[in-house]
């Protein structure tokens, strides 16, 4: 009897204080929030922003201290990264991986919702060899490390990848993992399969149609009405890149015999400028692309390949990133300026500084919020032991 009461209460207080912790994405939303700039707004006021456009789903790229608590008590669901950069020390040391979750993931929890962990980005579309060796044991090393401290139920591991590692991917149904990526990738989807960790790609139709406007119709790229194309195999119509992309990584887990990992969107955007050879980098792309996404998101629909589950994707990015290297583009795929001012309009609110205060919530409300959501979940907590102490 004291043992199922234990238990009982345990549960209680597990699930009062770790919410959702099965689902690492709320929803079908998200925004990836890149950093690599100088003049970006604080931590404190892009959550101001995130909330004020009820987005539920935000990605990093890292373990930063400042923004991890900036995000506390917000009730927005985090995606950190561990970079490339440590992959090669986290995968030959189970201590070094258990130092790395202690010091950035465990202290912060569950005031801070962090859901996941991606584990590099993009390694397999890497020419490096070490790093592709060392994905996997790295992954092992950070999933072990939570599972010693009993997170894996609130935080997932996984590791997105790039179209880079496909062989091709028109039509969608003739997609496959390129021989050379394949004897990394099944012992990685192997090991996710086992965890319940879906497939995290990023789907660019932005890149695809930029590498090739002659042949690829623009309309099809940024969801505006077209012929589409036709999948002789599968007989299905595609009015759209992005859902063909998607169907197209699942067509190569399929052939990988991972036909019911799920698939997730770890990267997509449009950029609204470029330089003089990528070709449909404009304001008016870029908005359409992410007006026409968003909605698509919305409506919590499937791919024609897999209509029953519901299209999830992180959109690339938040802010334009001033200092990031590599063409023009790279540096304005926000969502957002630098100011934290809309790049254009998409149904979003930005941050006008001469009226944050009267058209934002503030800071002092944000941390209020938090201090009542955990008052709350305190008199819920003490509430459930009374009663278990009355009927028992």
């Amino acid at each position: 009897m004291k043992s199922s009461y234990f238990s009982m209460c345990f549960l209680i207080f597990f699930l009062v204080c770790f919410p959702n912790t099965v689902l690492s994405f709320t929803g079908t939303y998200g925004v990836n929030y890149g950093r690599i700039a100088d003049n970006l707004p604080k931590p404190g006021n892009v959550v101001l922003l995130l909330k004020a456009n009820k987005i539920k789903n935000v990605r990093i790229y890292d373990v930063d201290h400042e923004v991890l608590t900036a995000f506390s008590g917000s009730g927005i669901e985090l995606f950190v990264g561990l970079g490339n950069e440590y992959l090669k020390d986290i995968s030959v040391s189970e201590d070094r991986a258990m130092n790395w979750v202690k010091e950035n993931v465990q202290p912060f929890l569950p005031g801070t919702s962090i859901r996941g962990i991606a584990v590099g980005n993009e390694v397999l579309a890497s020419t490096d060899q070490e790093l592709s060796e060392a994905l996997l044991p790295a992954v092992k090393n950070v999933y072990n490390a939570l599972d010693l401290l009993n997170l894996t139920g609130v935080v997932e591991v996984s590791s997105p990848h790039s179209e880079a590692v496909f062989i091709n991917s028109y039509p969608p149904s003739q997609c496959t993992f390129k021989d050379t990526v394949l004897p990394y990738m099944k012992p990685i989807l192997q090991f996710f399969s086992q965890t319940g960790a879906p497939f995290y790609i990023n789907a660019y139709p932005f890149l695809a149609y930029i590498s090739d406007p002659d042949h690829i119709d623009l309309n099809y790229a940024i969801f505006q009405s077209n012929h589409g194309i036709y999948d002789t195999k599968t007989k299905l119509h595609y009015d759209n890149m992005f859902d063909a992309q998607i169907d197209a990584a699942y067509s190569a887990l399929e052939k990988a015999g991972f036909e019911k990992m799920k698939v997730i969107i770890s990267e997509t955007g449009w950029a609204s400028r470029g330089d003089a050879n990528e070709v449909g980098a404009s304001v008016k792309n870029a908005r359409t692309y992410n007006y026409k996404l968003r909605k698509r998101l919305a409506k919590k629909k499937g791919t024609p390949y897999r209509p029953k589950i519901a299209v999830r994707a992180y959109v690339f990015a938040l802010f334009n990133e001033n200092l990031k290297p590599g063409p023009t583009s790279e540096r304005n795929f926000g969502l957002f300026k630098h100011d934290g001012s809309i790049a254009y309009d998409i149904g979003f609110d930005g941050l006008v500084p001469s009226s944050a205060a009267s058209s934002l919530l503030s800071l002092k409300d944000v941390g209020l919020q938090g201090w009542f959501k955990t008052f709350y979940s305190l008199v819920y907590l003490a509430s459930a032991v009374v009663l278990l102490l009355i009927f028992t």
